[in-house]
């Protein structure tokens, strides 16, 4: 066997001279990436419809023509006009917006709600297109592929780098951070970039990090800035100012703002999380549009998702998950199931749950590090099979088997009108009479938000006089 010879840091230099070298196309600076284009691209469209799969879109046509016109017409004026540009709304209440390689940029509707103007939402828009035309995500996957070079080649040369090799990743991952935190100012900077060129006030930025920093509560609880990926909104605010006073003047004179027109794109909007979507009521879980419920065990702490609901126990040994089956019988889905690498099967039974009918088994799940104890229950439900699965270690098994059983046997219909009826809360734009602070506008308009939800979405301070004629948001509705 040829003896294995390790790289000097000159080998590895050279190895690395031989990738490619390229000028970014935002900055104009030389630096080295091993991500070509044509990779950004298929990335892009392989995560597109992961991502729409998971979070969804909003589906308001009108919405999604009007985020990607803007989107478009910013993306025309970047030094990557070519990519396949996408803009999607995500239906998710998260204040939120993020790119992925190859030009597709993701803007929640969470986000949307706390924008107050066309120009703010260009700032936005602006600023993830600078991630893409910077090349933000093919560098870092460059820098993590060196840096995994590095960890090999020293693993090679000493026993001690190799068992410490996690420690050092961790640390690898801490040095990333500042290249994070340099990635977010400079697409700020192209975001500032391209509202100038598109003809947006730059300035409105600045509220978008007013909005972030609101969200993101009080400074002293928050992640030190030194250990953040992204620098605190209300810093950001300041640098942006400066950019702006650097802009070409014809970029910062007559400059559009577009508040009216972007305000009337929220009227009827789904504010918060939409119940639609299943809800819990205590532990309880109902789903209005698919007519069901689950009761999960108590004390659990439970998640839902657009791809499935879950209960995790207190000690974190044991968890219950309920999620569609791909097969159209229970009996079909539960032969698949049994006969999954691992599997196990126990006591099998085809006893109906609460008048559905269903498939169910216990089951022993092995892998070469752990085995876990399980049982499975596939219920036919308005022509879906739903999974519902409850696992944990030997242990908890021993402690959790009868709580777990009792969310099994739980599934059942929803007729229930007050459930089956239920709707979202929704924005409401109003043009205020007279002038009012947005204590009184909290008093004279019924919503089931607090005050100070209300004044953070409509960007308003405490005692603040509100000009008469101003356009408002007011959320109503929900359950």
């Amino acid at each position: 066997m040829r003896q294995i010879t390790a790289l000097t840091p000159t080998a590895l230099a050279i190895l690395i001279s031989l990738t490619a070298c390229a000028v970014n196309p935002a900055t104009g600076s030389r630096e080295l990436s091993l991500v070509s284009e044509s990779r950004e691209i298929a990335m892009g469209q392989e995560y597109d419809p992961q991502i729409t799969a998971q979070m969804g879109l909003y589906g308001d046509a009108a919405v999604e023509a009007y985020v990607s016109d803007l989107g478009l017409r910013m993306a025309a004026q970047s030094e990557r006009p070519q990519l396949p540009w996408t803009f999607r709304v995500v239906d998710d209440p998260v204040v939120n917006a993020f790119a992925v390689p190859g030009g597709f940029i993701y803007i929640t509707r969470g986000i949307m709600a706390h924008l107050n103007s066309e120009a703010e939402l260009a700032g936005v828009v602006g600023h993830e297109i600078g991630h893409v035309t910077a090349r933000h995500s093919a560098s870092q996957m460059t820098r993590m592929q060196i840096q995994q070079i590095g960890l090999g080649v020293g693993s090679i040369l000493s026993e001690r780098v190799a068992n410490w090799s996690s420690t050092i990743g961790a640390g690898l991952g801490l040095l990333n951070l500042s290249y994070g935190r340099g990635d977010e100012s400079q697409s700020d900077e192209l975001g500032v970039r391209y509202m100038g060129k598109t003809g947006y006030d730059p300035r409105a930025m600045v509220g978008v990090f007013e909005t972030l920093a609101l969200v993101s509560g009080d400074p002293s609880s928050r992640t030190p800035e030194w250990a953040s990926s992204h620098p605190y909104p209300e810093n950001r605010g300041a640098r942006i100012m400066e950019m702006v006073d650097a802009l070409p003047a014809d970029q910062r004179a007559n400059a559009r703002l577009g508040s009216e027109e972007y305000l009337s794109k929220l009227d009827g909007m789904t504010y918060g999380s939409d119940p639609r979507q299943g809800y819990f009521e205590g532990r309880l879980f109902l789903h209005p549009d698919m007519a069901f419920q689950l009761r999960f065990p108590r004390g659990w702490t439970t998640a839902n998702q657009r791809s499935q609901v879950s209960a995790l126990s207190p000690e974190e040994d044991a968890l219950v998950v309920l999620e569609l089956a791909a097969e159209a019988e229970p009996d079909a889905a539960l032969r698949a199931f049994l006969s999954s690498e691992g599997v196990r099967a126990g006591a099998t039974s085809r006893e109906p749950i609460n008048g559905l009918a269903a498939a169910r088994a216990t089951f022993t799940l092995s892998s070469p590090n752990q085995e876990l104890s399980g049982a499975v229950a596939f219920v036919s439900h308005r022509g879906t099979v739903f999974q519902i699965m409850g696992v944990g270690t030997p242990e908890a098994w021993g402690r959790a088997s009868t709580t777990i059983e009792d969310a099994l046997q739980s599934f059942a219909r929803v007729e229930d009108a007050a459930v089956l009826d239920v709707e979202p809360m929704r924005i409401e734009i109003l043009r205020l009479p007279r002038a009012m602070t947005i204590e009184e506008f909290h008093r004279r308009y019924a919503t089931p938000l607090e005050l100070d939800e209300v004044a953070r979405i409509n960007r308003r301070s405490p005692g603040e006089t509100i000009p008469s004629g101003t356009l408002m948001k007011r959320v109503s509705g929900g359950r």
